[in-house]
């Protein structure tokens, strides 16, 4: 059987999954998830906890399979097996805890594990590592010991092992929860230049609001279903259905929106510092 043409990179249809063993017994993650994700598209999907964002994304690299409708992957269903390791190694997944995605004692060596189990020949496997490793600001690490590196940086590595085996699409499940602030960013901007400059599809589970800024699209979930759709700025100006969900809109969106519910003739719509730091400096002009 042959992979079926289709025009977006990943597709979900009529998705339902249940999680247990007795019929009695299982709870319903998936409700019914229907969803196209375009190839090169950056996007986030955000959700309370127990919403199936983490669910929907192990469904979109063949960890969990549909108990009803069809996940496509480049074109091939994750039902069909012997697509499987295909679709793993299209649809590179980053976990929560870097640790448990590192398995040598040296950075290259873990980067390289990977393709070795591809049987690609050595000189391409040196090749791909280096490539990686630059690719994700980690090639003056490729030496170090991964488990002497910051949260940050052992999160870039486990990118670069996903990288060396040459996937269409990344799928970050959380991949920042257990980072700091500064390690947050550096993985986010990371990714962000992996899908502009390599064209890499993301999808990018998060529980952290500011880092749905990055994408080019925004899923909310809930409940086992996509809530709202859009643009960030077209999300966070449902501040209202978001606080009904429990999420909030980005830090600098609530100070924007109390400056102007104060009275205070600015944008109620600003995201970020830099747009805010405009549009204060544009009043400032006006006095």
């Amino acid at each position: 059987m042959t992979p079926v043409d289709k025009p977006c990179g990943l597709e979900a249809k009529g998705v339902f999954f249940r999680y247990g063993v007795d019929e009695s017994d299982k709870v319903l993650a998936l409700a019914g998830v229907d969803l196209e994700i375009s190839q090169g598209e950056f996007v986030v999907v955000l959700g309370p906890n127990g919403s199936g964002k983490s669910t929907l994304a192990k469904h979109l690299n063949a960890l969990l399979l549909p108990d009803e409708g069809d996940v496509w992957v480049l074109g091939m269903n994750t039902k069909e097996p012997e697509f499987t390791w295909e679709i793993r190694r299209s649809a590179g997944m980053v976990f929560q805890n870097p640790d448990n995605q590192l398995v040598a004692t040296v950075v290259e060596e873990d980067v390289a594990f990977g393709p070795e189990n591809l049987g690609v020949e050595p000189p391409e496997i040196r090749k791909l590592v280096a490539g990686a490793l630059e690719a994700v600001g980690m090639g003056a690490f490729r030496r170090h010991s991964p488990h002497h590196l910051s949260g940050g940086q052992k999160q870039r590595v486990a990118i670069a092992g996903i990288l060396a085996m040459k996937p269409k699409c990344i799928i970050l499940d959380e991949p920042t929860a257990m980072l700091d602030p500064s390690g947050r960013e550096e993985v986010m901007k990371t990714v962000k230049q992996l899908n502009e400059e390599m064209g890499i599809t993301v999808i990018h589970i998060t529980h952290f609001m500011d880092e749905a800024l990055y994408a080019d699209r925004v899923i909310v979930m809930d409940k086992g279903e996509i809530a709202i759709v859009g643009t960030p700025r077209e999300v966070f100006s449902q501040w209202q259905d978001m606080a009904q969900l429990g999420l909030e809109v980005p830090p600098v969106g609530q100070l924007s929106r109390r400056l102007w519910s104060a009275g205070i003739d600015i944008d109620p719509g600003i995201l970020t510092v830099d747009e805010l730091v405009d549009e204060l400096c544009r009043l400032k002009s006006r006095i």
